[in-house]
């Protein structure tokens, strides 16, 4: 997680959970057009009106505190089936589950990886590739999203 990533992350957080939502992740992407993306979660689930009561509250915190110079657009969502993971302990719920890898150096000769997630050992995850067992320490992941199965 970068740097601006983590201060937006501790400013935005406790506003969030205050409205009663999980901060799932953000992305910030920065250039022309840049972008300030949030995910947010709740147990029941994620309508446009919730994300739109968190945009208006955000945007306001933003107003005030203006963390990000320049212009940039605020998008709210819902992390989705295909949810971006952006934190080793978000892991830990979703054993058993594929997972879309993408990683700073390969492993097993793949940058890029489908497995399912075994285990979270410590800062290692334990993932299994056509039968192969593989440990990837989390230090190595630049993207993870879950890959539901619609079986």
């Amino acid at each position: 997680m970068s740097k601006r990533t983590e201060q937006l992350k501790e400013l935005l957080a406790p506003l969030v959970e205050d409205l009663g939502y999980t901060l799932w992740g953000i992305q910030y992407l920065q250039g022309r057009g840049a972008v300030l993306r949030l995910f947010i979660d709740h147990e029941d689930g994620i309508t446009v009106d919730d994300c739109a009561r968190v945009s208006n509250e955000v945007s306001g915190l933003l107003d005030v505190e203006d963390p990000i110079p320049g212009e940039y657009n605020l998008e709210v969502s819902s992390p989705g089936l295909d949810r971006p993971l952006f934190e080793l302990s978000q892991f830990d719920r979703y054993q058993g589950e594929d997972v879309q890898l993408t990683l700073l150096a390969p492993v097993a000769g793949k940058r890029k990886l489908t497995a399912t997630l075994v285990a979270v050992d410590g800062d290692t995850l334990v993932v299994t590739l056509d039968g192969d067992t593989l440990r990837i320490p989390y230090s190595q992941v630049d993207r993870a999203r879950l890959k539901p199965r619609f079986d």
